[in-house]
């Protein structure tokens, strides 16, 4: 009896102390973002900056899908349309994520235009990491936006 009593309690420390360890070591690969639409309106070489209006902020960090580990130095290239629903070079812009991967990027609602959802184009780049273009899609009203971005590896 005392045996058993022994063998039980410690497969309830082991059931215990197995998730907290797998918690502890973080998960090992993070889904890659999908990609979406470059569109016709990309163009390289915006200004180093990281607002460009007022009204929405979009926050995250880049991240790999290898390990999900955060990519420290990772450029972004943005592009929207004004708040009139127009493209201009004042709603563009290039930044670098920080040393933990992250940002925060700050800029007016973007306009609708005919046939899209109000929407924010971002290109992602990092070494090692396949290039990632996709769309933020703000829901009516969002004043701000948690977002990570996850490259797959080459």
């Amino acid at each position: 009896m005392r045996t058993r009593h022994v063998v039980l309690h410690l497969a309830v420390v082991l059931a215990l102390a197995i998730p907290s360890f797998a918690v502890a070591q973080g998960p090992s690969t993070c889904a890659p973002t999908a990609p979406d639409m470059l569109g016709p309106f990309y163009k390289a070489g915006a200004p180093e900056r990281s607002k460009t209006g007022d009204g929405l902020t979009v926050k995250g960090a880049v991240r790999s899908a290898r390990g999900c580990a955060a990519l420290p130095r990772a450029k972004l290239e943005w592009w929207a349309a004004n708040p009139g629903g127009e493209y201009d070079d004042a709603h563009r812009a290039t930044q670098v994520t920080d040393g933990q991967g992250g940002f925060v990027y700050v800029t007016d609602v973007p306009g609708r235009y005919p046939g899209r959802p109000v929407h924010l184009h971002v290109k992602v780049t990092a070494p090692g990491h396949k290039s990632l273009v996709t769309q933020v899609y703000p829901k009516p009203g969002q004043n701000s936006v948690l977002f990570d971005f996850v490259l797959q590896p080459e």
